[in-house]
């Protein structure tokens, strides 16, 4: 692909997060063009376009993927909609930023890497914080031996979520604190283990049938490490974004692991003593997006990938069968 041009993006859906994600980023992301938005009120669509900056409304999302224009998609729909509007997307041609998490369920996230496989598109989840440097860092510290043999992690993500009505608690939208907040760290301790869990045990608190406010898991790896995660939309702290490691020679701390950008704190009691530092990055959306364009360009491999997706999806479903509760999408 010529990489003289900048990289045309369609937009699924007038959502909140598609400023923050996608709109602003662009700004500071040249090879990165948000060009054209649907959404299901066109009316909504023209206003948000209007408000950040975007040339072209189509009328309808299937108008959207087949405008020859578009090199891309970044799809923020409802959880529910993720897999149906995602292998579209791959087969009109385009690549696809999906938001997390990436499907209702595994069996939906496995139609999806395959569409991508047979396409040969790029098909990524939108798991911004694996392409700060503090998650480098984070990794860097674990593969120095500093802590020792990596015995336990343990990873929280909890906030308060004022709007009851919200999406987010709807099961029929795929929604639940497990797939909004809780995949992150279902992320971040998979991507920092390098290997797959067994969910030994989880448990709900449940906003409405189905549909849990809070989830808690303990994990365990076949070498032996185990994980504990918690997630909760809520919380009664407003916010609560934490990683801890245990190994046998030591401690990490992070403070705001999956937002980086905004503020965080690490510190490590190890083998040559302890200490702490802020490890400063660009904004997580904009390193989100310029590596996504250098994987349509082929310069890079993501680690944010349909296997890795897939991967998150099934320890999702595990948990929340572990919980006896459905999974989503069923």
């Amino acid at each position: 692909m010529n990489s003289s041009f900048p990289i045309r993006v369609g937009v699924l859906g007038a959502a909140a997060i598609v400023p923050m994600a996608l709109t602003n980023p662009a700004r500071v992301v040249p090879e990165a063009q948000v060009v054209a938005i649907a959404a299901r009120d066109p009316k909504r669509a023209h206003a948000f376009a209007r408000k950040y900056h975007i040339p072209r409304v189509h009328q309808t999302y299937s108008d959207l993927l087949a405008d020859p224009d578009i090199d891309a998609i970044y799809n923020p729909l409802p959880n529910s909609l993720h897999a149906e509007w995602t292998i579209r997307a791959l087969k009109a041609g385009k690549h696809v930023l999906c938001e997390k998490p990436f499907a209702s369920n595994a069996q939906e996230a496995e139609e999806m890497a395959k569409t991508a496989h047979e396409t040969r598109l790029v098909l990524s989840e939108a798991f911004a914080y694996r392409y700060h440097p503090l998650t480098k860092r984070v990794k860097e510290i674990i593969a120095s031996r500093e802590l020792g043999k990596i015995q336990h992690i343990e990873a929280q993500f909890c906030f308060l979520l004022p709007s009851l009505n919200n999406i987010r608690f709807k099961y029929e939208l795929a929604g639940g604190a497990l797939m909004d907040c809780g995949c992150y760290p279902i992320s971040l301790i998979r991507f920092l283990a390098e290997a797959e869990p067994t969910v030994d045990r989880a448990e709900a608190r449940l906003f409405a049938p189905q549909v849990d406010h809070k989830m808690s898991a303990d994990l365990s790896f076949a070498d032996g490490k185990t994980a504990h995660l918690v997630c909760d939309l809520l919380s009664p702290k407003l916010f609560r974004s934490s990683l801890k490691i245990e190994g046998n020679e030591g401690k990490l701390d992070v403070i705001n692991p999956y937002h980086p950008h905004w503020f965080n704190w690490l510190s490590v009691r190890g083998r040559s003593g302890s200490h702490s530092e802020q490890v400063r990055g660009e904004n997580v959306y904009a390193l989100q997006l310029r590596a996504f364009i250098k994987a349509i360009r082929g310069e890079l491999k993501l680690n944010t990938d349909p296997v890795d997706a897939v991967g998150n999806m099934r320890v999702i479903d595990a948990i929340y069968e572990k919980a006896g509760l459905n999974r989503r999408g069923t």
